[in-house]
């Protein structure tokens, strides 16, 4: 069964608008582990506008499935992942400025900056993802410098999938397939939502994990945190 990793930015960021610790957001992790995740995902970022350097350290104390930790690997990140040693470290190329993750990593250009991160992260027994696009050259590259796993970004497709399933669906079926031939597991993340993840999960039986959270989030305001959880793992059976 595919994982289901839920990111919990954007408590923190509820948490952070009355600058109080309501919702507690270490807490929130252990319900949703509770109640079935299997991961759980945060991505410290330096504005520190949501989840914070503290909140991954009171995490890492906690969270008893898997730890994913997103984030761009400035010399900062790395001390701080390094420290912390959580189970996936998925690597993306954004910006401080950026409001969301929304490009995968070029890895054809960035060989040597990722060869030697994803080398820090094997040499502490840290798993490493590379958000990329569903792309067979970024892929491909990515199995080269040394990572463990891609994260495919897929807003293309939650973007199209209403419009056309199988036409959006096409080139992330190409890029998984081209991973599982590079011997790389295969995360998704970004846009997945109730309405298209079944048949993401359906088109790529091998997926290892999602990882969800603004569309989980967003679904619990109506259901309820456990409800909307068990909701998304029905998805990936």
């Amino acid at each position: 069964m595919t994982r289901l990793s839920v990111n919990i930015n954007k408590v923190a960021t509820l948490r952070n608008a009355r600058g109080e610790n309501n919702p507690d957001v270490v807490k929130f992790a252990i319900d949703c582990e509770a109640y079935g995740a299997q991961g759980i995902t945060v991505h410290p970022r330096p504005d520190r506008r949501h989840i914070t350097p503290e909140d991954v350290y009171d995490l890492k104390k906690v969270v008893t499935t898997e730890f994913n930790i997103e984030g761009y690997p400035s010399e900062e990140f790395m001390k701080m992942v390094l420290d912390v040693r959580p189970d996936q470290v998925t690597l993306v190329p954004d910006s401080p400025t950026d409001k969301t993750s929304n490009v995968g990593w070029d890895t054809a250009s960035n060989i040597t900056f990722l060869s030697d991160i994803c080398g820090s992260l094997k040499e502490a027994g840290i798993r490493s993802s590379i958000f990329v696009n569903p792309s067979p050259i970024m892929v491909s590259k990515a199995a080269e410098v040394g990572a463990d796993r891609v994260e495919l970004y897929t807003k293309p497709y939650a973007d199209l999938y209403e419009k056309d399933r199988e036409f959006a669906i096409a080139p992330f079926i190409e890029a998984a397939t081209v991973a599982r031939d590079a011997g790389l597991g295969l995360n998704a993340g970004h846009d997945l939502n109730l309405r298209n993840l079944s048949y993401f999960k359906s088109m790529i039986p091998c997926l290892d994990e999602v990882s969800i959270g603004h569309a989980l989030i967003s679904d619990a305001l109506y259901y309820g945190i456990r409800e909307t959880i068990r909701k998304y793992l029905d998805c990936l059976r």
